[in-house]
């Protein structure tokens, strides 16, 4: 029966890891093999939440889309909640991070500019996925190899296990979220017509009306410097990188 809430979880697993064990046949009745695959229906949410967004993906959607009744769907999905975890996971396994014994770049900060950079382009091709969930994300292979991506990345340093995982959850972390704001900027961006710098300039009164530099005598200190003059993509950008060097010498440095 269909139901808007998440399935049970060995049944989603099972859909998650499908390439890796088959899932059992489905009964279709005499002369009438599947019409879809889960595949075809992943593909076409995922490219349905890529032109409109998340909030407007419907189980109706996603069939018209495929030339079949909405009902059909549920034989494959029970729940969209189901079927948006397996977005997810598409989109996380897209990145196709190297694994185990396959080409990477040599130094480890150049291995974590690697995922850096295909997660940043991961939230430019599919926007919507800033609105989902990072703190419970799908048990399938996309989350899994980036799990073991990261931790790899880290090996040749000199830490111990339970310090080598915080690493890499914090590296994660710091991706993404620099990522999800990056990405979000250039969404308003396009969505609104107006630049982050000119939102900023038309609220310049603020600084004249209402920004008092006694309450705020660091902000006045670095713009007095010319530490502000950058553009909003300028430090958007700039922070990012800043921030994850800065995170990456913090990892490489010896334990306090």
């Amino acid at each position: 029966m269909p139901t808007d809430k998440p399935g049970d979880p060995d049944r989603v697993l099972a859909l998650l890891w499908r390439r890796h064990r088959p899932l059992p046949d489905r009964p279709t009745g005499p002369g009438r093999p599947p019409r879809l695959s889960v595949d075809e229906l992943v593909r076409a949410a995922v490219e349905l939440a890529d032109a409109d967004g998340l909030a407007k993906l419907t189980m109706g959607r996603v069939a018209t889309a495929l030339g079949v009744g909405t009902m059909t769907l549920y034989s494959y999905v029970r729940a969209k909640a189901e079927l948006v975890e397996l977005m997810v996971d598409e989109v996380l396994t897209d990145r196709a991070l190297p694994g185990p014994g396959e080409p990477r770049p040599g130094p480890w900060r150049e291995q974590v500019d690697l995922y850096a950079e295909r997660t940043l382009a991961m939230y430019r091709r599919h926007p919507w996925m800033r609105h989902v969930s990072a703190a419970r994300p799908p048990a399938g292979p996309g989350t899994m190899a980036e799990r073991e991506y990261v931790l790899s990345t880290l090996t040749g340093l000199d830490l111990p296990p339970t310090q080598r995982n915080l690493a890499a959850l914090a590296i994660a972390t710091f991706v993404r979220s620099a990522a999800m704001v990056e990405v979000e900027d250039e969404e308003l961006e396009r969505a609104s017509g107006q630049s982050g710098d000119a939102w900023w300039a038309a609220r310049g009164s603020l600084w004249e009306d209402y920004f008092d530099v006694e309450r705020h005598p660091s902000m006045t200190a670095v713009w007095n410097a010319g530490g502000f003059e950058q553009s909003t993509c300028e430090q958007a950008a700039g922070s990012r990188a800043y921030g994850l060097d800065r995170l990456l010498d913090g990892i490489e440095s010896p334990s306090r």
